[in-house]
Order: C-alpha cells, then sequence, then structure tokens
C-alpha cells in the first residue's frame, strides 16, 4: 500500500516491479578428455590459455591428439577449458569416469574427446551432454578416409542418432610444431574453438558454417570434398569441411547427428540444439528464487514476466525468426501447466517457445522447477 500523505511535499516510494533479471549464461567453455605427458588423472582442470595447457599437463605430446586439440581451440577463438588427463587406450569404463569428473565443474558446454571414435564412448558422452545440457563435437574415425567410408557408417552405432552431438569430416592438416612437418589431426578442437569465436561475435543461435567459420592454423584437409560428394554427405547429417579459394578451410555444415534428411526432426540443426541449451540452462539458474515462493498464481505471473523479459532481449539481439514477439516467442505458465498434482509435489511447469527458422513456427521447451511440496 502506498504511504499515506498527511502534509504538502514530494513523496517518493520504490515499488517492485516483478520483473527480475535472468542472465545469459556462457555457451563456449569447453570440456576435453584426453592423455597428457602430467597432471593428476580423472580430476577437471582449468585451462584458458594454452600456455596454461603446458604448464599444467606438458603441452603437445606425440601419440596424443588432446594437446594439439587445445591449442587449435585457443587458436581458433577459445578462451574456456576445463580437461580431464586420461590413461592411454582408456577403457569404456575409464572413459565414463573421466566424462563423471567433470560433475564438480559448474558449467559446461562442449565436450571434446580428441580422436576418439568408438561408438560406446561416443554414446556415453553425447548422454552425458543431455544430463550436463551440453553438445558433443565428436570426430569421424580416423579409419574413414573417403567419403564412401563415413557414408558406410551411417545407421549404424558409429553415428548414434541424437541432437547432443555432431560430427566432423574429414581430419585436418597442421604444421606440428613439435616437428615442424604436416601432422594429421581430429577437427574437434578446432570446432569447438570456431564455436567459441561465432557464439562470441553473432550469438549461439547463429549456424557455425560458412563463410564465417574459417578454421585457423590449418593448412589442409586429409581429404578435399568435391561439391558432389559434400551433397551425398550433408544430407547424412555428416557435417563437411571444405577448402575454398581465398578464404581457406572452412566449416560447410551445422547438423546435429538427429539432422539426417530421413529423420525429419525439429532438432536438425546445430544452433537449434545449442540455443535451446542456453535458454533451458538460463532460466533454470535464473529462477532459482521462484522454488521458493507459494506456488500460485501470483508467482506464475511473475515467472511469465521474468522469462518474457529475458527472451526479448533475446528476440531485440537477431535470436528468433518473426518481425514481431508474437511471432517469435512465448512463455507459458498458469494452472494448465502446472497442475493441483504438480503443486502439491512443489513442481512449477514453464513452457517455453521459440521460433528459430520460420515465425509463428515454435519449438517448445518445457522447464521444470523443483520447489517445497506441501505437507
Amino acid at each position: 500500500m502506498p504511504t499515506q500523505v498527511t502534509y504538502p511535499g514530494v513523496y517518493v516510494e520504490e515499488i517492485p516491479s516483478g520483473v527480475r533479471s535472468i542472465e545469459g549464461v556462457s555457451t563456449s567453455i569447453c570440456a576435453f578428455v584426453g592423455s597428457a605427458r602430467k597432471g593428476a588423472f580423472n580430476k577437471a582442470v582449468r585451462v584458458q590459455s594454452f600456455t596454461e595447457f603446458t604448464r599444467k599437463f606438458g603441452g603437445l605430446q606425440s601419440g596424443s591428439e588432446l594437446g594439439h586439440a587445445v591449442r587449435q581451440f585457443f587458436l581458433n577463438g577459445g578462451t574456456d577449458a576445463w580437461v580431464v588427463r586420461v590413461p592411454r587406450d582408456a577403457t569404456l569404463a575409464k572413459m565414463k569416469r573421466a566424462l563423471r569428473s567433470f560433475d564438480a565443474v559448474d558449467l559446461v558446454n562442449l565436450v571434446v574427446l580428441p580422436g576418439i571414435a568408438d561408438p560406446k564412448v561416443v554414446a556415453a558422452a553425447a548422454e552425458y551432454c543431455k544430463e550436463r545440457r551440453a553438445f558433443l563435437i565428436a570426430d569421424s574415425p580416423a579409419s574413414a578416409k573417403t567419403p564412401a567410408d563415413m557414408l558406410k557408417l551411417v545407421g549404424t552405432p558409429a553415428l548414434p542418432k541424437t541432437s547432443y552431438a555432431a560430427i566432423y569430416y574429414p581430419w585436418l592438416t597442421i604444421r606440428d610444431p613439435l616437428t615442424k612437418k604436416l601432422r594429421v589431426i581430429p577437427p574437434s578442437g578446432t570446432i569447438a574453438g570456431m564455436f567459441a569465436r561465432i557464439d562470441s561475435l553473432l550469438g549461439v543461435w547463429n549456424p557455425p558454417a560458412g563463410k564465417g567459420a574459417t578454421l585457423n592454423g590449418v593448412d589442409g584437409l586429409e581429404y578435399n570434398l568435391t561439391d558432389a560428394e559434400n551433397g551425398v554427405l550433408n544430407p547424412r547429417a555428416i557435417n563437411c569441411l571444405r577448402m575454398f579459394v581465398p578464404s581457406g578451410p572452412l566449416a560447410w555444415g551445422a547438423r546435429t547427428l538427429e539432422g539426417d534428411d530421413l529423420f525429419a526432426s525439429e532438432w536438425k540443426y546445430i544452433p537449434i540444439r545449442r540455443l535451446a541449451l542456453f535458454i533451458e540452462e538460463s532460466i533454470d539458474r535464473g529462477t532459482q528464487w521462484a522454488v521458493f515462493e507459494p506456488n500460485d498464481e501470483p508467482l506464475w505471473a511473475q515467472l511469465r514476466l521474468t522469462i518474457g523479459a529475458f527472451l526479448h532481449r533475446l528476440f531485440a539481439q537477431g535470436a528468433f525468426t518473426g518481425q514481431t514477439p508474437r511471432d517469435s516467442y512465448f512463455v507459458k505458465c498458469d494452472r494448465d501447466t502446472t497442475m493441483q498434482n504438480d503443486i502439491d509435489h512443489g513442481n512449477i511447469n514453464v513452457l517455453v517457445g521459440f521460433a528459430p527458422l520460420k515465425p509463428a513456427e515454435f519449438v517448445i521447451i518445457k522447464i521444470q522447477l523443483k520447489g517445497h511440496a506441501r505437507e
């Protein structure tokens, strides 16, 4: 209630707006797993430069892809990484344990296993990414030298149907700082750095492909694809790396492993999946205050305002398709989304829709906040 005025003058009273700010989380903190010269096993260690990686893990190492992947990550625009060291030729149990080491890290967005293409490990990493709202950048197998080799993998466990991962082909050639000779390396670390650069410059909703998706520090490709070969692989959710003159090496595809044309998935493209992960994580972290509030219409209205303000900022930045907010996004949190049974168990359900490709054609995600159940 406003303060009762009892004498002439100017009165100022602060009235809460009901809108709390949601800050967007980082989108390109990368988790690496691989063998290194030194460092504790199965412990996530933060590195924010290749110099720091060299100090903590020993730098480049012949016979290991980790050092080159981390170096390429920072060279292509990456700024923040966590590294877990594993023994050489680590088994599937050991790899799963390494992934769980990132449980101690507050936030990871990208996962890279340089040169590791074992189908069971890739599937386990993709499942971990789903759990952590992260995205796996997978390498094509070293044995897949030609487009025909890659096509043989379609429909096999080597290419699991998941929207939480993408695969890239072919491998890259770089000038090895140790030997000064050309060396073939898997592309995942380079791609992760390029993701980070695109995120920083244009936003996570922009495709990490095309003329802006240059691959720095790359001398060439292990296999030079033709347009026709690219046209065969891309519809099967195999992201191609191409060499163009004068642009140099570029990422020329942005599909998830669920992006095969035969699947007709709404999670076909990498920026749609990663934008959804960014929205989910940002809203989840930015609305934790709600779990301590009475679960009723005033709270739901406040959540609609708070989340709506966050989505409107993304709309203003060009994250969605559509000329108006109505055609670009919506937030629903009311008696239809949160029923009596949810209230009794302390749950608040929010439906968020956003239009990534066409106006008013929404991708819908559900966010559930868990509060205190009624006694």
